[in-house]
């Protein structure tokens, strides 16, 4: 699992999103990328999350970011997820997980004592240039725009 920190170059990313079309990190060139990982469509907490940003997406596109999500989803399940929410930004199926290993965001979960392997839900903003401004480990779904751009101009 990755460690990366607020300062590190965020690593490089091809995926596929929800209309198969390739999407990576160096498309957001010139753009700062909020770039999401959570663990599956259709659940409350990230329907939640999704709808948040969503709801804030025309305020976040007017202060130069991009949103793009990533979850182990498949393809189709993105697809009937961004139908049934209105989602206008892109969901990345990491079916393999690449990307959520690469930065840092599948790993030990523990649930009722148990462990097991999951998506850990993080929030990466990437500056234009490709350097991780700031991580989120702790995601308010309910409010996480709001506790993106409180960070991001104080």
């Amino acid at each position: 699992m990755a460690l990366l920190n607020e300062g590190d170059k965020a690593p490089a990313f091809s995926g596929v999103n929800q209309n198969e079309e390739t999407i990576t990190l160096a498309q957001f060139t010139g753009k700062k990328l909020i770039l999401y990982f959570y663990p599956k469509d259709n659940t409350p907490g990230c329907t939640a999350e999704s709808c948040n940003l969503r709801d804030n997406y025309k305020d976040l596109l007017g202060k130069g970011y991009e949103v793009v999500g990533v979850s182990p989803d498949s393809i189709s399940s993105h697809q009937k997820f961004i139908a049934k929410q209105n989602l206008q930004f892109n969901l990345i199926a990491d079916t393999d997980k690449e990307i959520l290993k690469a930065y840092g965001a599948w790993g030990l979960k523990k649930m009722y004592g148990k462990e097991y392997e999951g998506v850990i839900r993080t929030t990466y903003i990437i500056d234009e240039s490709g350097i991780i401004l700031k991580i989120f480990k702790k995601v308010n779904t309910k409010e996480h725009t709001e506790q993106i751009l409180k960070e991001m101009e104080a």
